[in-house]
């Protein structure tokens, strides 16, 4: 009966290469994400702020990435760039950076942590490129770096009491200007009367 039982045994290794290769084949058409046809660059926060050079304190610009069914991409590359003079500002603590790289969140958001405007007051623009794989998408955000416009406490008071004492001596200049005006008009002259005395008629010869 040896010789016999052989072929009445299982192929169990033709059996489980097949499985394993279905197996692989399911894993990695599930695990497989599509890729995006084009991308777009959204700016959500950060377009027209004023930032305050005083106190140094900017508005963080925020962007999202999203393909071209607006559907979000998470762990796409963004860029913020800074202009290198003029109006701009920094990256970071360190306060030394220009440029600034971050990755999408599940929302397909960036955002441009620890922007600090520099001293120089004027309008400046923040260039932002997204990437993943060969697909880009552009985009820039307009900020300006502004000082206070009003003092604050007591020296805008003083500027007003200035002024108003200001309107007050030149109120009162006018008025003494107005009264030596009046005083100084052309008097009438004085008229000195004629006098007729009567005296007694002296007739002389005739010659």
């Amino acid at each position: 009966m040896g010789p016999f039982t052989s072929p009445m045994r299982p192929r169990s290794g033709r059996c489980g290469r097949a499985g394993l290769v279905l197996l692989l084949l399911f894993h990695t058409t599930v695990g497989q994400t599509q890729t995006p046809a084009s991308l777009k660059l959204v700016v959500l926060e950060g377009e027209g702020a004023i930032n305050n050079v005083k106190d140094l304190r900017a508005k963080e610009p925020v962007v999202q990435v999203t393909d071209e069914n607006d559907a979000p991409i998470k762990d796409a590359t963004v860029t913020f760039m800074l202009p290198d003079s003029g109006a701009s500002g920094t990256f970071g603590t360190a306060g030394t950076t220009l440029t600034l790289t971050m990755q999408t969140d599940e929302k397909g958001q960036a955002t441009g942590r620890g922007l600090r405007p520099n001293t120089v007051i004027g309008q400046f623009e923040i260039r932002v490129v997204a990437s993943q794989g060969t697909l880009t998408a552009r985009a820039t955000i307009t900020q300006t770096n502004a000082a206070p416009a009003v003092a604050k406490g007591g020296s805008s008071k003083a500027m007003l009491i200035l002024i108003i004492v200001a309107g007050a001596v030149g109120g009162g200049a006018a008025a003494a200007l107005g009264g030596k005006k009046s005083s100084a008009a052309p008097s009438t002259p004085a008229v000195t009367p004629t006098t007729v005395t009567p005296g007694t008629p002296v007739i002389g010869a005739p010659h």
